[in-house]
């Protein structure tokens, strides 16, 4: 399989891992409108094969953004990215450059003995993800949306403690790929290892499910979590994209 078939089987496995409740197809283009404060979910992203260009979609999108009172942002992938010098023309920011890793099950690490794994993400699992970052009602209310509406095998990792969700992730299985999400331990429960055994956790029940490779995408510039990525077999750079935001 050559690189650029990769990198659209992982890019579609992704948008089924994290999908948008709210979207719409346009001339090879795929708008997304979940509201909430997820970027990936409210953005005009690419799809493989022929696309409008920059003097149809860009006008053409803007227009269905303005109707909902959205900002227009475009996501833009290495594969992809034609449009992007006529949007830097037009004033459009360059924001969060985001590194697509991929890992193969040729080795994997060794299987965590104290992660759960369920089939849906119960109230600790979700206090848990809520407690790891800045959501409102509003943003926690979208998440849980968006995770309903996922179609593909998933299960949710935790590691527990007195009933306490300290670390969580889920995966979704698509095209013998996993892709790994919402990775977070609380606070005040981090370096202990706990982020890396639910990845691993997740690992092993794609593996068994005869998936052959896993997937993940990190801001560029996050070191601490690219580490322990790379400790978990994640050491290969597939494809990196970026957002540009309408002035």
């Amino acid at each position: 399989m050559s690189d650029i078939e990769l990198q659209w089987r992982v890019e579609e496995a992704c948008h089924n891992a994290w999908p948008s409740p709210r979207q719409m197809l346009l001339d090879g283009w795929i708008l997304r409108f979940s509201g909430g404060i997820t970027r990936r979910t409210n953005t005009v992203n690419p799809l493989r094969g022929e696309r409008a260009a920059a003097t149809r979609i860009i006008p053409a999108a803007a227009k269905l953004y303005t109707s909902l009172g959205r900002p227009l942002i475009f996501r833009l992938p290495d594969m992809a990215s034609e449009i992007d010098a006529e949007l830097e023309a037009r004033g459009f920011e360059f924001s969060s450059d985001v590194t697509t890793l991929i890992a193969d099950f040729s080795t994997l690490p060794g299987e965590p003995a104290d992660v759960e794994l369920s089939h849906a993400a119960d109230e600790a699992w979700l206090r848990a993800f809520r407690e790891g970052g800045v959501h409102t009602d509003e943003s926690m209310a979208v998440y849980l949306r968006m995770l309903q509406t996922i179609v593909p095998p998933q299960r949710f990792a935790s590691i527990r403690r007195d009933g306490r969700v300290c670390a969580h992730a889920y995966g979704v299985i698509h095209d013998g790929l996993l892709v790994v999400e919402s990775v977070a331990t609380v606070p005040d429960q981090r370096r202990q290892g706990m982020g890396n055994a639910v990845v691993a956790a997740l690992m092993h029940w794609a593996a068994g499910e005869g998936a052959e490779a896993a997937c993940l995408q990190v801001v560029t510039d996050n070191l601490p979590a690219r580490a322990l990525y790379e400790r978990l077999g994640f050491t290969r750079d597939l494809y990196h994209y970026h957002y540009r935001s309408a002035p």
